[in-house]
């Protein structure tokens, strides 16, 4: 069978290959494509292709169908697309004529459309129902990612509508204040909704995005499918007499459905008993503005972060780490006292499951996914408010018998749920029966 997949980024695998820059996002794409070429008889059965997003440049562009050796067994051929990811929630109708290209070339049994967040993923279901044979052939499998017409909803976390619709210079020239991007947001989730509407089959892996599919793609058939993550965070236990006490790690902070502002204000009440602790967020620090450089880069959400950490005296208890690597990402898990996921709204979020993967002790906000993949006070601990929060880490910090166990748990829970073999059985299990 032939399957192109449709991604939003080049896997680190095959950049590796092509000797370009790894891209840290969507690791688990690449957990996935590794477990696959690993596969001694894969070549025999499957033919892959993948379309990812090319520099326009030239610069990463490795051609129109050109086939590359991932290694001796297994060879995949590339294709480019184009893309703007500085304004996504403008659709460009080219990219339809460039799919109708690539499909035409490659000839596929599946079309594997890897999320719903950006324009290219309605652009492909848009031309696949145009060429689609009396027979559906290709079949459009649309694997769920994050729900963007979901999390628009809940995009603010709770910020006060001052905040909301204030402006920094960069916001004026940008047109991109907390409030436009809401509504960036919502017009990325219209693209969403219609582009499930084409699919023949969807694959999701929480109860959250299994009732989301029934309700927007009735038609479509919904296959159970979880998520091989990146090769690094299979190795490695996080141990409570070598992390750094009182240390919560946030993989990502940048806008306002990650929730940091809601993690400051706790950090401010937990301070009271931890005079020592930290928030440390991976990366770039949008709070900065030392700089005349950096004031003018300044966005009104990273400004209105900078007022909570000034308002409650925690400049040196809160830290931005920079853009992480895997590697990099891996230490700090094994460092931190707690992983914390505080986003308003999530599907599976794959950084939970890295740190659950390493045995740290894991909090999360009861939202989404989540509880799909968390047992409340066995393998981590869920909250519904601030104030469940600065408990959930009291809790933890304060007994460290307990927090080797829930690290534990988690850690065996994450082993099954993300177990490379089984999610590869799976998926070409999936792929048998559509075909």
């Amino acid at each position: 069978m032939k399957v192109l997949w449709v991604c939003n980024t080049l896997p680190a695998t095959v950049a590796r290959v092509l000797h370009k820059t790894e891209d840290n996002k969507e690791g688990w794409l690449d957990g996935t494509l590794g477990r696959m070429s690993a596969e001694a008889d894969v070549s025999n059965t499957l033919t892959l292709a993948i379309a990812y997003p090319s520099d326009p440049s030239g610069t990463n562009q490795a051609g129109n169908g050109t086939e590359v050796s991932l290694n001796d067994m297994f060879k995949v051929n590339l294709y480019g697309y184009s893309d703007d990811r500085i304004r996504p929630e403008i659709y460009n109708c080219m990219l339809e004529g460039e799919f109708e290209r690539i499909i035409n070339d490659f000839d596929p049994d599946i079309i594997h459309v890897f999320g719903t967040e950006y324009g290219h993923n309605l652009a492909v279901s848009r031309v696949r129902d145009r060429l689609k044979t009396e027979a559906g052939k290709p079949a459009l499998l649309i694997g769920l990612q994050g729900i963007i017409s979901e999390c628009a909803k809940e995009y603010t976390a709770g910020m006060p509508q001052k905040a909301v619709e204030s402006k920094t210079l960069r916001d004026v020239l940008r047109d991109d204040n907390v409030a436009r991007q809401l509504e960036k947001f919502a017009k990325r989730g219209e693209f969403e909704k219609e582009a499930v509407t084409y699919a023949t089959d969807i694959t999701g892996r929480t109860s959250f995005d299994r009732n989301w599919s029934e309700d927007h793609s009735p038609n479509a058939r919904y296959h159970h499918m979880n998520e091989t993550l990146r090769s690094k965070f299979y190795s490695g236990t996080w141990d409570i007499t070598e992390c750094d006490r009182h240390v919560i790690f946030m993989s990502q902070g940048d806008y306002p459905l990650k929730g940091v502002h809601n993690v400051i204000v706790a950090l401010a009440t937990l301070k009271e008993k931890y005079p020592d602790c930290k928030l440390v967020v991976a990366g770039a620090n949008i709070t900065a503005a030392d700089t005349a450089m950096q004031r003018l880069k300044l966005s009104g959400y990273g400004r209105y972060l900078r007022q909570l950490i000034d308002r409650y005296d925690l400049k040196d208890h809160v830290c931005f780490t920079g853009p992480l690597n895997a590697d990099q990402m891996k230490v700090i898990f094994l460092k931190c006292h707690t992983y914390l996921c505080a986003s308003s709204l999530e599907n599976s979020p794959n950084s939970m499951g890295e740190a659950m993967l390493l045995g740290v002790p894991v909090v999360a906000s009861r939202t989404g996914g989540i509880p799909s993949m968390i047992k409340d006070d066995e393998e981590g601990l869920l909250y519904d408010s601030i104030e469940d929060m600065t408990e959930a880490m009291d809790k933890i910090w304060s007994d460290d018998a307990y927090a080797t166990e829930l690290g534990a748990h988690g850690m065996a829970r994450a082993k099954v749920t993300h177990d490379p073999d089984t999610n590869y059985r799976r998926l070409i299990e999936i792929y048998e029966e559509i075909c």
